[in-house]
């Protein structure tokens, strides 16, 4: 299985340049069943790195733009008269998808925003009383510019906390932009990607993930963690149970992306700064000194230590 997970990471890279490893955590997202949103500013590839992934796998892909008027009902679909048989008809959104891209997300209303979290968590929306499963495999990427730009909503802390890991594309370094100008100019920079596996092979990983082994000592290493966010004087709300379970389970992609069937330390601790960072909020003194998140959580790394014991 690893074999396919490097011809999916290949396959993406034809199209993103110079961000190995942030395709490597998009994908370990996906292993584990989780939903990713894209934070940056315009135009360093948010959009091409979600639909480098939808184009490599044979699912189905929907694509929402959201836009100040977009209605919730754009996302999870409408319930239609049919005067022909006197009835209602139920037609679902493009939610209703194997991987579904949420361009702008914070540049829709929070009403629009709340459309998703439904789905996020149940795999299901409802439309007027009926509930409709989403096909499996499924997975939501979400992209956002950031709040300080014109025309955006922040997310709420529900909304983000249905997330399991907030990355950043940033910008390439030279190499990498000298390398996209070179295939630019050839004309191999958006060339057509196909898929190089399946939805099945997708669930036959997923199903690998969950079978890997996290031991007791890191289990409640995890769990000291997620407590020192909630202890921190820094931080008005610390992470949450399903912050935790999140946690976990990257810990597992992780570890599986490594070709390993068992945890370290080191899985626990990068699995944290992947789930944890966006969900804490902190406490107004440390907003105004400038304190960031991902400070807190590297500082709460250096304080809290994985016991001693055999993780394989």
């Amino acid at each position: 299985m690893n074999e396919k997970v490097q011809k999916l990471k290949d396959s993406m890279e034809q199209r993103i340049v110079g961000k190995g490893e942030v395709i490597d955590k998009l994908i370990a997202a996906f292993l584990a069943e989780g939903h990713v949103l894209l934070e940056d500013v315009p135009g360093v590839g948010k959009t091409s790195l979600a639909k480098a992934l939808a184009d490599s796998v044979a699912l189905s892909f929907a694509r929402i733009q959201c836009t100040p008027d977009t209605m919730p009902s754009d996302i999870t679909g409408v319930s239609i008269f049919n005067s022909k048989d006197q009835s209602f008809q139920v037609m679902p959104g493009p939610v209703v998808s194997n991987i579904v891209l949420v361009d702008e997300l914070n540049r829709t209303s929070p009403k629009t925003q709340s459309a998703l979290l439904q789905v996020m968590e149940e795999q299901q929306v409802t439309i007027d009383g009926k509930d409709i499963p989403v096909p499996a495999p499924f997975m939501v990427i979400g992209t956002q510019n950031p709040v300080e730009m014109a025309g955006t909503y922040p997310l709420p802390e529900a909304q983000l906390d249905r997330f399991m890991i907030k990355l950043s594309v940033g910008y390439p370094n030279q190499d990498a932009s000298e390398d996209m100008v070179k295939r630019f100019l050839e004309g191999q920079l958006h060339q057509e990607t196909t898929s190089v596996m399946t939805g099945e092979d997708i669930n036959e990983m997923r199903r690998q993930v969950n079978a890997v082994t996290i031991k007791d000592n890191l289990r409640t290493y995890a769990v000291k963690i997620v407590e020192a966010t909630r202890n921190n004087p820094e931080i008005a709300c610390g992470a949450s149970p399903r912050a935790l379970l999140s946690l976990l389970r990257c810990a597992q992609a992780l570890a599986f992306m490594a070709d390993r069937d068992y945890c370290i330390p080191e899985d626990i601790a990068e699995a944290a700064t992947l789930t944890l960072t966006h969900r804490i909020i902190l406490t107004s003194e440390a907003r105004l000194s400038r304190t960031t998140k991902e400070y807190l959580v590297r500082k709460i790394l250096e304080q809290v230590r994985c016991n001693e014991g055999s993780n394989s």
